[in-house]
C-alpha cells in the first residue's frame, strides 16, 4: 500500500501555514503588505524549499518593493520557522 501523502508534502503544508502566519502577524516591514503564500515545494531530502506567493498589487514598482521587503525579512522568517517547526533541519 503506497502512501498517499508523502512526508515532504506534510512538511510543505506546515511551512505554508507557518509562513502565512508569520507574514500576517510578525513581519513589521511596511513594504510587505498583503501577501498570500500560494504554494511551498520541498525537495525529497528536505534540504531546499521553494516558496510561491501572490499579492494584490498590480504595478511593477510595488511588486519590486515587495520582493525587496521579503528578501530583507528572509533571515527573520527562517529563524522563526525553525523555532516553530519540530524538525532537525528546516529547508
Amino acid at each position: 500500500m503506497a502512501k498517499d501523502f508523502a512526508r515532504s508534502d506534510r512538511v510543505a503544508e506546515q511551512m505554508r501555514r507557518e509562513l502565512a502566519d508569520l507574514l500576517q502577524f510578525e513581519v513589521k516591514d511596511p513594504r510587505v503588505g498583503m501577501v498570500t503564500v500560494t504554494e511551498v515545494e520541498v525537495t525529497g531530502d528536505m534540504a531546499h524549499a521553494k516558496i510561491y506567493y501572490s499579492t494584490a498589487e498590480q504595478d511593477a514598482k510595488s511588486a519590486a518593493e515587495l520582493q525587496k521587503g521579503l528578501e530583507k525579512t528572509a533571515g527573520f522568517l527562517r529563524s522563526q520557522l525553525s523555532k516553530r517547526m519540530l524538525l532537525r533541519t528546516v529547508p
